[in-house]
């Protein structure tokens, strides 16, 4: 059986004067950090960016990877990237994103709780100083 590889790309935005995370429902139910496919031509820092504005309006830099994911779902080899993204400005309003349910700002307990693919919790991610991201260009 051959896999279409997939990149997916993930935001870990966290506000340390709340200590939440903000996260968004997905229409399938799951809760998962901000992020989806990375588009051809785009790099994994320009979907981060771009998944996050569409997705919740908040405009964002990226830091370094601090989670990589790997699974086999759907005939497809799906590579997951978390980076930890900054907040550079916040939206008046959170955007209607047709795959989403509601983007919420979640206590980092429950982030731990509602996204079982970081085994030693989400929470965990935000201390880390995680991989460094170099785009290599002729």
């Amino acid at each position: 059986m051959e896999f279409q590889r997939v990149d997916v790309v993930y935001s870990l935005l966290f506000d340390g004067a709340t200590s939440k995370i903000l996260m968004v429902l997905n229409k399938n139910g799951n809760w998962t950090l901000p992020g989806g496919g990375v588009e051809a031509g785009e790099t994994l820092r320009e979907a981060a960016k771009r998944e996050v504005m569409e997705e919740t309006g908040h405009n964002i830099e990226v830091g370094n990877i601090v989670a990589l994911n790997e699974g086999f779902m759907d005939e497809k080899h799906v590579f997951f990237f978390t980076y930890v993204g900054q907040i550079i400005k916040r939206p008046k309003e959170i955007p209607q994103e047709e795959n989403i349910i509601k983007v919420e700002w979640v206590d980092l307990e429950d982030a731990d709780r509602l996204m079982p693919y970081y085994p030693e919790g989400v929470s965990k991610l935000i201390n880390e100083s995680g991989a460094r991201y170099i785009l290599q260009q002729k």
